[in-house]
């Protein structure tokens, strides 16, 4: 395969990783919005739908696999391939945590809500600002980026614990609250996650570019 034929496949690889991060990053959106209006006609859409994420992102793994084993690449094209691969698993998984989120609000159904939603749509929005632009961070091969993106994941690991700390204080003084509070720590959870799953992904960046993790690490203590 000519160099240029190879160079266009792997262009088309970020391209789907692109692609992936948009579903993705919508969905997380769209289950935030089943939450918010306990839409559970949109909440049932969101948890079929995700089927469709974990195949597309398969045929682009397939398609990492039969690039590596008809090309043999080596040295950095074969860690960009392998990263590619990594992040998509972390999209996929990403994609698993806001169909979470859609399951959790099938489970609340009608019930009032216990408070309005304040922080869980702010960290909501700041996993999707994080996972844009660690992609973006990845496609451009940018260091800085990714271990600056990585060190704001403290600021949804705040959000999370002032969630959990509100939660917890309804529980304590009205047991009667104690499901629909655990079903909120639940979203927040998720979407903690979500940001965890971005610090990886940021992690992935500084790997293909420097074959070390240990920058980003070291940024994060």
């Amino acid at each position: 395969m000519p160099r240029e034929t190879y160079c266009r496949q792997l262009r088309q690889l970020e391209d789907e990783l692109r692609v992936l991060e948009s579903m993705v990053e919508k969905v997380v959106g769209r289950s935030l919005i089943a939450l918010k209006e306990r839409d559970l006609d949109l909440a049932h859409e969101l948890i079929a739908n995700d089927a469709a994420i974990d195949e597309k992102c398969l045929d682009v793994e397939e398609r990492c696999v039969q690039l590596i084993v008809t090309q043999q690449p080596v040295a950095g094209d074969l860690r960009l391939i392998l990263s590619i691969i990594h992040v998509l698993d972390e999209i996929e998984r990403i994609g698993d945590h806001a169909e979470g989120i859609a399951k959790i609000t099938v489970m609340l159904g009608d019930e009032p809500p216990l408070k309005p939603l304040i922080d869980i749509p702010r960290m909501a929005d700041k996993v999707q600002d994080m996972l844009r632009r660690s992609i973006d961070a990845f496609l451009s091969r940018d260091t800085e980026a990714a271990i600056q993106i990585s060190a704001e994941d403290d600021v949804v690991d705040g959000l999370y614990d002032q969630v959990y700390r509100e939660l917890l204080t309804f529980m304590l003084e009205d047991p009667k609250t104690i499901t629909r509070a655990t079903r909120l720590i639940w979203v927040a959870h998720n979407l903690e996650r979500c940001a965890d799953r971005v610090t990886n992904i940021c992690e992935r960046t500084v790997y293909t570019v420097t074959g070390r993790t240990d920058a980003l690490r070291a940024s994060n203590y």
